[in-house]
């Protein structure tokens, strides 16, 4: 395993990139719909991989797929016969209509879900509870002081909300570890609404999900040839993504329709353009950006459906770019994300 950060002020240690586990959901549940099922053999393949290229951390969540995902990636691990000291665990507690005290009274669930296999970040999933923001993260708390787990973070809190989260416990003594936010080069409200700053200066860590757009900074989308210099915006919308049409529900979103691809199209080159120097791929390169624009604050959850996109992750941990590279990809990212919210509202 190679460079670690750690999480806040814990000492909890991951690499750069984890793997988010959203897609291990087995398409059970209201979210875990969102994916296609993998068989358990392609997870257990994904995990082995992930944890053989040097990533040593995964994020799941009660929601994906009402416990399966945790369940799909306990097998996984139990199969592998992996040891716990050699890769972090990072779960998250769903709020919506309930109170705090479910966070313990849920939490036998969870383990057992993971097949008893312990839980070193817990996160709040989204801050709406009946229950107030204090009142949640002083249960999360309670578990920390019991030896249940290492760590508290939360998830798509905004400023405020992270302010009393971290508030709260250092109250109890203990640090806000995390807040988990969506974040890519061309999703950058964070650093314009006060989480980034907030975060950075209270050394709470960012976890970024869809640290890739959900794909569309791959460029698999965006045809070779009418996405390369000298078309620009002159290229005939219809024919931009030739290459890959994207499947439900992402072919509804309008990022992924001709118009947000023309307009997203200028920086899928400069990502060509770094990743050939490289010797890398465009996904590589948006992952190593987000890891490394902000210095160690940013950690990466992207997900993997196959076994050629858990390498890739991977992978991604040996580049390092240059300040002028980091610099120019993030220009790049912030005008095309201003064309695309011109072009698609």
């Amino acid at each position: 395993m190679g460079k670690t950060y750690s999480l806040g002020k814990t000492e909890i240690e991951v690499t750069p990139i984890g793997l988010g586990c959203w897609q291990f959901s087995r398409s059970k549940g209201l979210a875990g719909r969102y994916w296609p099922s993998i068989p358990q053999e392609t997870v257990r393949d994904i995990v082995k991989v992930t944890l053989e290229g040097g990533i040593n951390w995964f994020d799941t969540a009660e929601v994906y797929g009402n416990g399966a995902s945790e369940q799909s990636l306990a097998e996984a691990l139990r199969s592998l016969g992996i040891e716990h000291e050699r890769y972090v665990l990072a779960d998250k507690w769903f709020p919506a209509f309930r109170f705090a005290d479910s966070i313990q009274k849920t939490f036998p669930k969870r383990l057992h879900a993971l097949d008893g296999i312990a839980i070193d970040l817990h996160q709040i999933h989204q801050p709406f509870s009946f229950s107030s923001v204090e009142q949640q993260v002083a249960r999360m708390g309670e578990l920390v002081r019991q030896g249940k787990i290492r760590g508290v973070g939360v998830s798509n809190f905004n400023v405020d909300r992270m302010r009393k989260a971290y508030a709260r416990l250092i109250v109890e003594g203990l640090p806000l570890a995390s807040n988990q936010m969506r974040y890519s080069l061309i999703d950058r409200e964070i650093e314009r609404d006060g989480v980034l700053d907030a975060a950075r200066e209270s050394g709470i860590s960012i976890i970024a999900y869809s640290p890739l757009a959900q794909g569309l900074l791959t460029g698999k989308f965006h045809d070779q040839e009418t996405a390369s210099e000298g078309q620009g915006e002159s290229a005939p919308p219809a024919s931009i993504g030739a290459a890959r049409r994207p499947s439900a529900p992402r072919k509804w979103m309008k990022r992924f329709k001709p118009e947000g691809l023309a307009a997203t199209a200028p920086l899928i080159r400069e990502l060509r353009t770094v990743a050939e120097r490289h010797t890398a791929t465009p996904a590589q390169i948006a992952l190593a950006w987000v890891t490394q624009y902000h210095g160690e604050m940013v950690v990466a959850i992207p997900g993997a459906s196959s076994v050629t996109q858990a390498q890739s992750n991977a992978g991604a941990l040996g580049i390092t770019l240059t300040r002028e590279e980091l610099d120019l990809l993030a220009e790049a990212g912030l005008e095309v994300e201003t064309r695309l919210k011109q072009k698609t509202g």
